[in-house]
């Protein structure tokens, strides 16, 4: 069950809980555990999102890394306000082939126009598989 922090925009709620973070998030079965600007949780299967051998797919990583750091980063923009990727990088540093993925994201920057997360995937046992980190531009929604 995710946690929603008390003054979190109620349309973000609502379209977080209607499209279960989004049509791809929602297909790699991403689910959401903790959500803020600072920290956010989330966790995703292995099974389903694997490439041709049977690893972790490298583009599931960056998908779970980009859902945390675009919510956390609309979570710090605010009602009336966007955040739109602008930047993401990943490094694997290792494969896994079955169970969960656990991603953890901590914000570096959160500023006015920009925010910046580090997103750390690991497995159920702890040990890092990947790290991918994100730059959001945050802007006024368009009426």
């Amino acid at each position: 069950m995710t946690t929603y922090p008390a003054h979190l925009d109620p349309e973000l709620i609502e379209r977080l809980v209607d499209s279960g973070g989004g049509a791809l998030p929602h297909k790699m079965g991403i689910e959401f555990l903790e959500l803020s600007a600072e920290h956010s949780v989330a966790r995703m299967p292995v099974e389903g999102n694997t490439q041709v051998i049977g690893l972790l797919h490298g583009g599931a990583h960056v998908v779970l890394g980009e859902s945390l750091g675009s919510i956390s980063s609309a979570i710090h923009a605010g009602p009336g306000r966007i955040a739109m990727g602008i930047e993401i990088n990943a490094t694997h540093s290792r494969a896994v082939t079955s169970g969960y993925v656990v991603a953890t994201c901590t914000a570096l920057s959160l500023g006015r126009t920009l925010a910046t997360h580090e997103i750390v995937v690991r497995d159920e046992e702890g040990n890092r598989l990947s790290t991918v980190r994100m730059t959001n531009i945050l802007k006024d929604r368009a009426e």
